[in-house]
């Protein structure tokens, strides 16, 4: 077979043969393609960053908030792998809207997917920050915030850099061990309140609608990445049966394990002399109420690992991007280059990677804590995930309806699940939120116009 073509699926018919761009071919198995979504999810960061952040915000509500983030994820993964049942590409989302949509329009989708995995490399950045001084506070050691971000950021770069195939195994074992640790914390905590429902949750006791709605849309960062086994396009096997079903597998799973565990922490609070959202390491404090103290320390240790992951399948994803996006002008063509041994595309890695350490260099050079900065470069990630997922929705009706295939049924998925993506990002905006998340739109926005003045000049000079 040619190098620069994958090979097709041989029992159906969507087997149209894609480019591979010099990444190597089929070499991850089905379970390593999931691993590629469930890492860049990181679930167990979920858990012990981000409910205690949505309960601060929605309170009793939590767990609503995940279900309806969860069904609003589910539209756009459907969405998602209707794509990827019909074409594999390491450009992700980008391909999809090219495919579909006209230039412009895909080229804002591959700046917005780029800076979303950009930022949330540096969202979990900061997530590792916040753990690491958890230990380092304890034995009265000091590091340089500086210098632990860019051993997260650095170490990220090398393994991405040397082969992809030992980046998905190291990932999944990673986020397998700690997501077990912490469903049994969770398990333990469910079954000591006995089996009833808590009623100050069911009943939504205290919270209003507008605090669940702020709720979901920080619920939905939980799940940004569920999408990024679409860049393992050209290296993963049968990629037109594993990917599709790695992106609803990782949507529902992660879904799943979200709920119970909100559920489980917001329960396991009550009566608590610190609030959930107050609290540092809430699974110390569960684990020590179940009975299981030693756990605790073992989970923060995997939920600081999980960063580091987590990290890495950023980098992965946002380096496949930009691979594309070089090859179609997007970007210089020095980051369309893969490293002739390694299969892996080097120079892209390598800018992913030193894009995500600079904001969070910046910032924990000025103090700024690592749960802050989690959560503020978390809140600009979403901006650019929520930009690519209404646009490849929008893509999937155009698709069909150029094919010929748009039914009542495949219309109307695409339909809603924009509209649920358009919600959310307005309600990011609107009402107007407190400094200095209030700033980040805008952000955001310069980003854009910079990003989409590069692709005019460019355009005009080829």
């Amino acid at each position: 077979m040619d190098s620069s073509t994958v090979a097709t699926i041989s029992d159906g018919p969507e087997t149209a043969a894609s480019p591979s761009y010099g990444l190597r071919q089929q070499v991850l198995s089905p379970l390593e393609t999931l691993a590629q979504s469930i890492s860049l999810i990181a679930p167990s960061t979920t858990p012990t960053l981000t409910v205690p952040l949505v309960f601060g915000l929605c309170g009793a509500g939590t767990g609503l908030a995940y279900l309806i983030a969860l069904a609003a994820i589910v539209l756009v993964a459907m969405c998602v792998a209707s794509f990827a049942r019909e074409s594999a590409s390491p450009g992700s989302l980008y391909s999809y809207t090219r495919s579909s949509l006209s230039p412009a329009w895909s080229a804002l989708t591959a700046w917005a997917l780029f800076f979303a995995y950009v930022m949330t490399a540096s969202s979990v950045i900061g997530g590792f920050l916040n753990y690491a001084y958890i230990f380092l506070d304890e034995y009265h050691l000091h590091v340089s915030p500086v210098l632990l971000s860019l051993v997260a950021a650095g170490g990220a770069m090398a393994v991405a850099y040397r082969d992809v195939k030992v980046s998905a195994e190291l990932m999944l074992w990673i986020e397998a061990i700690s997501v077990c640790l912490i469903t049994f914390v969770v398990g333990i905590t469910l079954w000591k309140h006995g089996l009833h429902f808590d009623m100050s949750q069911v009943r939504l006791r205290g919270v209003s609608a507008p605090q669940v709605r702020m709720g979901v849309m920080l619920a939905i960062f939980s799940f940004v990445g569920f999408e990024s086994a679409t860049t393992l396009g050209a290296e993963a096997r049968e990629p037109l049966k594993t990917i599709p079903r790695a992106v609803i597998q990782s949507a529902l799973l992660a879904g799943l394990f979200f709920i119970v565990c909100a559920y489980g922490e917001v329960l396991g609070f009550h009566g608590a002399s610190t609030t959930l959202d107050a609290s540092a390491a809430p699974f110390h404090y569960l684990s020590a109420q179940a009975g299981v103290r030693f756990v605790g320390p073992i989970i923060d240790a995997g939920v600081l690992v999980s960063m580091l992951a987590a990290t890495l399948a950023c980098v992965i994803a946002a380096s496949r991007v930009l691979l594309l996006m070089a090859h179609h002008g997007l970007a210089h063509s020095r980051f369309g280059v893969t490293h002739a041994r390694n299969e892996t595309p080097g120079m892209a890695s390598i800018l992913a990677a030193v894009l995500a350490f600079v904001p969070v260099g910046v910032l924990a050079h000025r103090g700024a804590s690592g749960a802050d900065i989690y959560g503020w470069m978390g809140t600009l990630a979403v901006f650019g995930f929520l930009t690519a997922y209404t646009l490849a929705a929008i893509a999937l009706a155009v698709h069909l309806r150029r094919e010929q295939r748009l039914s009542v049924g495949s219309g109307l998925l695409a339909a809603v699940a924009t509209v649920a993506m358009i919600a959310a990002l307005l309600w990011n905006i609107f009402p107007v939120p407190p400094a200095p998340q209030r700033y980040f739109p805008y952000i955001y926005l310069v980003y854009l116009v910079l990003a989409m003045a590069w692709y005019g000049i460019s355009k005009r000079e080829a």
